[in-house]
This record gives structure tokens, C-alpha cells and sequence, in this order.
């Protein structure tokens, strides 16, 4: 079964968002997902199944795949996934999450 692709406008707008506010979260994301190192970490893209993240760690960069909690068909469900994406990453590195709004 492939993966529920959203439609580009979509995936141009939550890239948008995730790239320019929420580069620390890509970063956390990188560090506790990929490599406890990276230094850089750019949302590239997204699909009903998961994100990735182009990462750099020292001086290569590599494509970052993190699945999501379960597989999403609707637009509100990719900030529900991101925000447990979040939490799931501050756990593993040990750190409190920020307060959801």
C-alpha cells in the first residue's frame, strides 16, 4: 500500500511553516530521530506515512525518514502527527516539551 500524498499546496505550506518557525523542532527531531550530532535539519517532505528531513551531521548530509504515530489522509492530522513527532523527541533526548497551544 503507497502513502496517502497530500496536495502540493499542502505540502508547500507545512514545509514552509516547519522551515522558517519551527527550525529548533527540525533540529530536535534530527538529533533524537538520525544522529545525537547534526548540526542542520530542512523539512523536505511528507506523506500520510512520514516526514524527512535533509540533515547534516559534521560535513554530509543525508536524508532523515520518521514515521508518523499512524497513517494520515487530512491536513489536521499533520500538525497532530508533528506535535507527537515533538514530544517523541524530547523524550528521547530528555527534555521537557514546550506547552502545546
Amino acid at each position: 500500500m503507497s502513502a496517502f500524498v497530500f496536495a502540493p499546496e499542502i505540502v508547500a505550506g507545512v514545509l514552509h511553516h516547519m522551515n522558517d518557525d519551527h527550525n529548533d523542532d527540525n533540529l530536535l527531531i534530527a538529533r533524537a530521530f538520525g544522529d545525537r550530532d547534526a548540526t542542520t535539519a530542512v523539512m523536505t517532505a511528507l506523506d500520510g506515512e512520514g516526514g524527512t528531513w535533509s540533515i547534516t551531521v559534521g560535513d554530509a548530509a543525508r536524508d532523515l525518514r520518521v514515521e508518523w504515530s499512524t497513517s494520515i489522509t487530512e491536513r489536521p492530522e499533520i500538525r497532530r502527527e508533528i506535535v507527537v513527532l515533538y514530544d517523541r523527541a524530547c523524550a528521547e533526548l530528555g527534555l521537557e516539551p514546550r506547552p502545546h497551544a
